[in-house]
């Protein structure tokens, strides 16, 4: 092949490439111009959505911060009024304190000038009085012979003597006005608390008694060959009575926190029927545990009435056990918050502390709680448990005072010994045994008839009062007062009671005829 051969092949091949290259160029370039026409319709697009996003963002904005705005207004015009009101109150406040200033003002100037007018009356009358002792004086030199130093060393000393007299009547008369009103402010002051604080007492006994749905479940109770009532008796200390006493089953024992426990798991097992040892045992636990829970309520129940607070967990639970106590028939729990409130009514009519004297009353029996399994007086008891739980230094004083054992030495502690005394001996607050009943009145007619002179005795008002009938020829008027205030005496030293006893002696002459 020679060279122009080539050459034509060449330029052939050569144009066929420049025409494919330019026709490639054109074709990409026309595809370029359309995507970038795309891509600015589609960017349009975008930007035009976006405006509209953002005006409608804008006007959202807008219409928020016209709300916030419109509702920060109204506040600030409700606090404005507000403002004013509280501005019109002051002004007005103010104004009635400048009329009040205003007045006293008026009145001082009034009182002032009437000062003024008497003191110049006054003046002049002991200028008179000045003139008319200068005239007496002299006249009374030339009467009686005597300098002015003599007559005013005898004048003084009759004055004085008179002065002493008087003196000796006014105090004596003071003395008893100051006896008379103390007696009448403390009667005010105990019968005022005794009023503000009249509790009920529910008087309890040793025994509880439990319904039967018939008598066929005493059977039940019993159990074969006595296992079930022997198992109820081992877990709760109480002694079970099954007598003829028709559909009831009595439970004796000392402790009442054990008897309820008893009491509560023999119903439960009544009510449900399945009674065997290992089903008492479950029962008498949960009675157990609803036992302790109704302590705990009792004891803040009782903090919640007497508005005591800060008590140690364990105190509190003390005090709980003592609605399952009893004195005389007295439930010392409630006993012991009527003491509370007793103490505090009388401490703040004396203007002592009466938080202190309601928190001392209010524990002032804690020891009894737990009396029967400790050894010792319900005081020493009560005194090493406050200390073990840390309590107040004065409230173990006024606790360790409340039956005299100890000296008090704070007005909080006398208060607490005096709400005690009120609170036990009050009438129907304490009961007796029948049997220390008629010891009582026995010996209470036993006193009365031992003095000479006493016919009969009867004592009546259960106790509270004695009537003595006396023989007139052997007792006169004037004696029978001196006869009765020495049966009270003794009465007083030898005789233990609640409250107070009258004591009436009778001396009676009758003339007897009979027309025949």
């Amino acid at each position: 092949m020679n060279s122009i051969e080539f050459l034509l092949i060449l330029l052939k091949y050569g144009s066929v490439a420049i025409i494919a290259l330019v026709t490639g160029y054109i074709v990409r370039k026309k595809l370029a111009e359309a995507t970038i026409e795309s891509a600015e319709a589609e960017a349009e697009r975008i930007i035009q959505d976006g405006e509209r996003e953002a005006e409608s963002k804008k006007r959202e904005a807008l219409v928020e911060a016209r709300e916030e705005i419109h509702k920060s207004r109204a506040e600030m015009e409700k606090e404005a009024r507000e403002r004013r009101q509280e501005l019109n109150q002051f002004e007005r406040r103010v104004t009635q304190k400048e009329e009040t200033v205003d007045r006293r003002n008026e009145n001082l100037e009034r009182k002032e000038e009437s000062l003024q007018r008497k003191t110049k009356d006054v003046e002049k009358l002991q200028r008179e009085v000045e003139d008319l002792l200068s005239k007496k004086r002299e006249e009374l030199e030339r009467l009686s012979d005597l300098t002015t130093e003599e007559a005013r060393e005898l004048i003084l000393k009759t004055v004085e003597d008179e002065i002493k007299h008087e003196t000796a009547i006014m105090i004596r008369e003071l003395e008893t006005q100051a006896r008379d009103e103390a007696d009448k402010k403390a009667r005010d002051i105990i019968s005022l608390a005794i009023q503000r604080t009249a509790a009920d007492h529910v008087a309890e006994s040793t025994v509880s008694v439990v319904s039967l749905p018939n008598d066929d479940m005493k059977g039940r109770i019993i159990g074969r060959e006595g296992r079930n009532i022997r198992a109820l008796e081992t877990l709760t200390g109480i002694d079970l009575i099954i007598d003829d006493t028709p559909e009831a089953v009595i439970l004796s024992g000392f402790d009442p926190v054990r008897r309820e426990i008893a009491r509560i798991a023999l119903e439960r097992l009544i009510s449900d029927g399945r009674i065997h040892p290992a089903r008492i045992e479950e029962m008498v636990e949960k009675a157990r545990a609803e036992v302790d829970a109704v302590i705990r309520d009792a004891g803040e129940q009782a903090t919640l009435d007497t508005d005591v607070h800060g008590l140690h967990p364990e105190i509190v639970k003390l005090l709980g056990r003592l609605r399952f106590r009893t004195s005389y028939g007295q439930n010392v729990l409630k006993h012991s918050v009527e003491v509370a409130h007793l103490a505090a009514i009388m401490a703040a009519e004396l203007g002592v502390d009466s938080r202190l004297a309601r928190r001392a009353g209010l524990l002032h029996d804690i020891g009894k709680a737990v009396d029967h399994e400790i050894e010792g007086t319900h005081i020493e008891i009560g005194i090493d448990l406050l200390r073990k739980y840390k309590e107040n230094k004065d409230v173990i004083h006024a606790v360790a005072c409340h039956h005299g054992d100890y000296e008090a030495e704070s007005v909080e502690a006398v208060l607490v010994m005096a709400a005690d005394s009120i609170s036990a001996a009050r009438p129907g607050a304490r009961r007796e045994t029948l049997e220390s009943y008629i010891k009582r009145l026995q010996k209470l007619e036993e006193i009365s008839s031992s003095f000479e002179g006493v016919e009969k005795s009867y004592a009546i008002q259960a106790g509270r009062e004695v009537r003595i009938m006396v023989k007139p020829e052997r007792i006169t008027d004037a004696t029978a007062v001196q006869l009765s205030r020495d049966i009270v005496k003794r009465i007083e030293a030898e005789l233990e009671y609640p409250g107070q006893i009258k004591v009436t002696v009778i001396r009676e002459t009758r003339a007897v005829e009979y027309a025949k």
